[in-house]
């Protein structure tokens, strides 16, 4: 299974590039090809209008036709802006709800657990 993992803010620089350059349309094909794309770090950089936009269209044009994965650390309290405004994150979330599952994960970020167990302690003298 093909699966392509990207950070958001880096998805929506991609795509505005491919959009400055005229190639977008080649872009979407490319990851309409993609059978998981994984989205990460949705809401901790901001996007500009545009980026929302194209981010939305894509989730949109893979509605019903694939899989997609979004991961984010923003409760969903929090989540009302995490696609630009309000208004396209309701359609966006309307569309990924469709047919969802969800996994809240409370706990420690692994990340952090991760680098806790490599700190290599002093020796005893």
């Amino acid at each position: 299974m093909s699966v392509a993992f990207t950070p958001a803010a880096a998805l929506v620089n991609e795509m505005m590039e491919a959009r400055d350059e005229r190639r977008l349309l080649r872009l979407q094909k490319q990851l309409a090809a993609v059978k998981l794309p994984i989205i990460d770090e949705r809401g901790f950089v901001p996007l500009s209008r545009t980026g929302a936009e194209l981010l939305f269209e894509l989730i949109s044009q893979r509605c019903g036709r694939g899989s997609t994965m979004i991961t984010s650390n923003l409760p969903f309290d929090e989540r009302k802006s995490a696609f630009g405004t309000e208004r396209l994150t309701g359609a966006l979330l309307g569309r990924l709800t469709n047919h969802v599952n969800i996994l809240e994960m409370n706990g420690e970020s692994y990340r952090l657990a991760r680098s806790r167990s490599r700190r290599v302690e002093p020796e005893a003298t």
